[in-house]
Formats: structure tokens, sequence, C-alpha cells
């Protein structure tokens, strides 16, 4: 997605698209340079981070006006209707910091929110989805404003300014743009504001035509002079309730939308939180992600940590391979049944993230046959006694989680790195758009399990009021020696946390450069009956699998890494993705070239 070079147009009608001659811009997938670097699934919201570190500002700030520009283009996967989680790494200090912008649930909801009152069965789950019951308090305008008051050397109204001159110009209509919107055409036709934005003249925008979204123009420029208590406080604020509350429907609308409950003092209760961030080691390196309300950082951590228990030399890639899907599928299986919101829940995040766990977990790992999920969770509670027997009861049905959202990683050239997730949930969220604002509302807390996973079992992961519903989302950030390494996330719902585990296992253990790790054909086992694998997985290697007993499931895309790594010499490469989700855009500030 480009921005539109045809500076005439006149017309400010929300949702304009005019034909233009010219195509999206090409996205270049790996850039390797100097002076910083910037990673994301867009061509214009690569530029704009590209632009600000160009003219001094540094990764936070080229951080929050790539994130702004992903609301312009990426619409239905991030926007300041949803949330994130934001991991920084000062180069000062040479500590990582993180902030937990996750969506909160209005004080009004109970556990019993999603099921439906005359069978206390969980409602239909695309009823909870399109409708504003799921909409959680948004993070994201939160989270922009403190990492940049925390880390930023500009403010918001600066960080916002590339992004509203994009919104009000346009940006060239791609192939993932439409094919999204096209998807989403029947449930986006039921709500006024968002057929109007999203289906000019009742139609998806055609390829090549430029998208304006002068409506999101005016919220950027308005939430930069006020700041963000015009949303969590303010008339923007009152706004979103009222949609939610009372969704706009159509007359001829063929799905009922239940109204939200969300109220003006749950955004005003709103607080990002400064979390301290999960670490391990991994073979010598320190391994930096996201802790609870994230489950990112803490089974991305296990995984690992159960997989630092062999060595890689001695594994063929069959091996290695089946290694890396046991160990996903144990660390799920903890996941699961350990991990929510920690005011809520007490997390034994110490557990989870302890070698001696870690080895009682690998022990259950036979070499030559797949286990058959779902597997039942650990004890995380020491002493660890690595007696090589499962106990426990397994989760009878598996966690639902949307697929979409976005990940982008900036580094400057003090070395200051930034590796942030943030989504809206589904591919277009809720799809209720705020009338005359210009982006969508999430419907995040559809990451709450409508019900316990298993009768009689704990479930962490419930709703109840001002919770944070447990998140996939896994920015990590890799350091050696006490600098930055790599840098990596992804979108994909429960897919992230194996699309991350892959790319890192590739990188670190499989010899694989950074390129070569995120490109490769992905594979994803989260303690579910089959293992999702994507098309480009060798036919020899899904046979051996199967003879060790994978179910494998085809899959046509997972995940959509961005990715950035420190090279000798003060060199940087930043890295997206060649062709999922129609391919990444990365950049530096100097190119080798």
């Amino acid at each position: 997605m480009a921005l539109g070079t045809a500076l005439g147009l006149a017309l400010t009608v929300p949702g304009t698209a005019s034909a233009h001659p010219g195509g999206p811009p090409a996205k270049v997938p790996v850039a390797t340079g100097w002076g910083g670097a910037v990673s994301s699934v867009d061509a214009d919201a690569t530029r704009i981070g590209l632009d600000v570190l160009r003219r001094g500002g540094n990764a936070v700030d080229a951080a929050v006006a790539t994130a702004a520009a992903l609301g312009v283009t990426e619409p239905y996967s991030a926007g300041i209707g949803g949330g994130g989680y934001f991991v920084y790494y000062d180069a000062r200090s040479r500590t990582v910091r993180t902030l937990d912008g996750r969506e909160t649930a209005p004080a009004r909801m109970g556990k019993d929110t999603f099921l439906d009152p005359a069978t206390g069965r969980p409602i239909p789950f695309d009823q909870a989805v399109n409708s504003g019951l799921s909409v959680g308090v948004p993070g994201t305008p939160q989270t922009w404003q403190t990492a940049l008051r925390e880390w930023g050397t500009t403010n918001l109204r600066a960080a916002l300014a590339p992004a509203r001159e994009l919104a009000e110009r346009g940006f060239v209509v791609d192939q993932t743009f439409h094919d999204q919107t096209a998807a989403n055409a029947a449930r986006f036709a039921d709500i006024v504001p968002t057929a109007k934005l999203f289906l000019p003249n009742g139609q998806p925008p055609v390829v090549g035509s430029v998208f304006r979204n002068p409506d999101l123009a005016r919220t950027y420029d308005r939430l930069g002079r006020a700041g963000v208590d015009w949303f969590y406080r303010g008339d923007l604020g009152r706004e979103v309730v009222r949609t939610a509350q009372r969704p706009p429907v159509t007359p001829n609308a063929t799905r009922v939308f239940r109204p939200g409950l969300i109220e003006t003092d749950d955004l005003a209760r709103y607080r990002v939180l400064d979390r301290r961030p999960t670490r391990i080691d991994y073979r010598g390196l320190d391994v930096y992600g996201m802790a609870p309300s994230s489950s990112g950082g803490s089974t991305v951590g296990e995984a690992l940590n159960i997989l630092k228990t062999a060595d890689p030399r001695t594994q063929d890639d069959v091996t290695a391979t089946h290694y890396y899907l046991e160990a996903s599928r144990l660390a799920f299986a903890d996941r699961n049944r350990y991990v929510g919101d920690p005011a809520f829940v007490d997390v034994p995040l110490r557990g989870l993230l302890a070698d001696g766990f870690a080895g009682e977990r690998a022990c259950l790992i036979d070499p030559d046959h797949a286990a058959v999920s779902p597997v039942p969770p650990g004890d995380p509670k020491p002493p660890y006694d690595h007696d090589c027997t499962a106990t426990g009861t397994p989760e009878a049905t598996e966690p639902t989680e949307g697929l979409s959202t976005t990940h982008l990683v900036t580094a400057d050239r003090w070395g200051n790195v930034v590796s942030y997730t943030l989504t809206i949930e589904q591919t277009g969220g809720s799809a209720i758009t705020v009338p005359g604002r210009g982006f969508l509302l999430n419907n995040e807390l559809t990451d709450f399990d409508f019900a316990p996973l298993t009768p009689g079992v704990f479930d962490p992961n419930l709703p109840a009021p001002g919770k944070r519903p447990r998140s996939s989302m896994s920015p990590t950030i890799v350091l050696r020696d006490g600098h930055p390494f790599l840098a990596v996330g992804s979108p994909g719902g429960a897919t992230i946390i194996t699309t991350v585990l892959q790319v890192l296992t590739g990188r670190l253990d499989r010899g694989l450069s950074l390129p070569a790790a995120v490109a490769a054909p992905r594979l994803s086992q989260r303690n579910g009956a089959a293992t999702e694998v994507e098309p480009g997985v060798p036919g020899p290697l899904r046979t051996a699998l199967e003879q060790r007993g994978h179910v494998l499931k085809d899959n046509p895309e997972i995940g959509a890494a961005a990715a950035l790594e420190f090279l000798p010499n003060g060199r940087v490469q930043a890295v997206a993705e060649p062709t999922r989700r129609g391919g990444g855009a990365a950049g530096v500030v100097h190119s080798d070239r």
C-alpha cells in the first residue's frame, strides 16, 4: 500500500477510492545498512518510520509513527480502537522495558457475559465478534503517548503528523487490502459508517485506486493537539462508548449486533502498565519477551527452555522439527492452564520459565513418537523430580483467538530497539466504525474463554470486570552480551507464538540467516489434535513427521513476521515477509547499496 502521488485529489468523502495510474510501491523484504532500520507489513508505514529516523528521531518515535501509519493502511489489523504490547531496549541503560497496552473488560462484564442465559452455553462466536459486547477498552492511544513520554524525543502531535497526511492524501490499494475488504464485506455492510468508509459505491476498493480516510486524518490531528485525554476522558471517548453500546446498524442488517458494556468510567480508569519483561537464557543469549497478560513471553520462553535441553548439532532436520513441535505442544498445555491476567490470577511465571521445570517437561518428549494431544499441563512448582510421567487433566477444548494483528520493529543509530505488536483482534475487529472518526473498534474480549475449557477445572482466562484477556502477542528482543542482537514478532493469533519460536530456532539453532528463518515454511503445534503446516513444507519432511505420529493439517499461511538483526561493524538488517500477507517492507536509513 502506498502514498498516493495524485496530490490533486479534492474529494473529502470518507472511503473515496479514485483511479490511480501507478500501482502500489514495490515492497523490499530485506534491507541491510546502517543508521537505523524499520520493518513492517506495509511500505508506507516503513517509509514513514524511516523518515522519522532520518530527521533525528529515535526508535520509539519511529515505532509510534509507523504504528499510526499502519492504522491508516492496515485498519483491519491495527488502530486506535485496539491495543498491544510494546517492548523497548534502551541502549543507554542497557535494559529492556515493556508496556502492556492490552484492552480491558468493562466493569459490567462478568464471567457469564458470553453465555446464553437461556441455555447456559456460549453464544455463537460470530455473534460475539460482530457486536459491541466484544469491544474492550482500547489501550493503543495511551501506549503511544506513554512510550513517547518515557523514551521518545518528540510529542504525540509530531509522531501522528505523517500518518495524518497519509490518511488525507490516500494510499494505493493493493491486492491484500482489497481481499481483506472483500472477505469482510458482508458484515461491514451491516454497519452504516463501516460500509460508508470501506465499501465505497457498495464494493471493496479496486486494486490500484487511491483510498483516502479524511475522517481518520481529522481524528489524528485532534488527538495530537488535545492529547489522549480527549480519548479517555473527553468527547472522543464518549463517541466510542455510544458507538459500542448502540452499534449503528443498517436497517437491512443480516446480523444482530449485541450492545456493548463499555462505559465512560471504564475509559477514564484505563492505565497502560509498565511490566517487567520475561527473560530466559538461551544458549548464552538473553531472550526478552512480554509477561502476562500476554502468554507470548512465557510460552516462547518455556518452549526454548525445553529445546535447550537437546543439542541441535546432533539433530537432523526431521528430529529438530519433531522436537520443536513437541516443545510447543507441552508449553501450550501449560499456557492454557496457568496464564491469565496477573491482577486476577496467580500466574506461576517463575516456575513456567524455570530450567528445572523445562527439564521435567523435556523428558516427556519421545524422540521417535509424537505425543497425542491434548497433553496435560505440568506442575511448575518446585521441586522438579524429573520422573517423566504426565499428570493432570488435559484441556478438553482449544482456546479461540483471532488471526489478525500486525507487528513492527525499529532500531535507531544509537542502538535503541522497539519490537511492537498491536491489534484490533479479528481482521476488521468488531466491524464497528466510530461514526465520523475513521477507525474500527476491537473485538478483543473474544480472547477470553467464554466458558471453562475443561468443566470443573480452574480457567485463568474467564471474563471479569477490568480484566485483560490473555493474548499470544510475542514481541521479542534478543541480547548478546547486553547488546541487541535480534528483534522479532508476528501477527497470527495463537500461531504468533509458534511463528516467533520457529524464527528464533531457525536463526539460533539451525544455521539459517534471519531472512531465511523468516521465509521458511512454517509448522504450528498448539496442543491441538493436528499440527498445521504451510504448503511449502517439503514432502519428505511431512512424510517423516507423519511416520513419527504427527497428524498434519494444511494451513495456507501462518503468521507474518517482521524482524531485524544487528550485524558486525555497526550494520543492521531489516527483514520482512517476502510473500505472506502480500509481503512486507523492510528498510534502513543508509543502505549498503
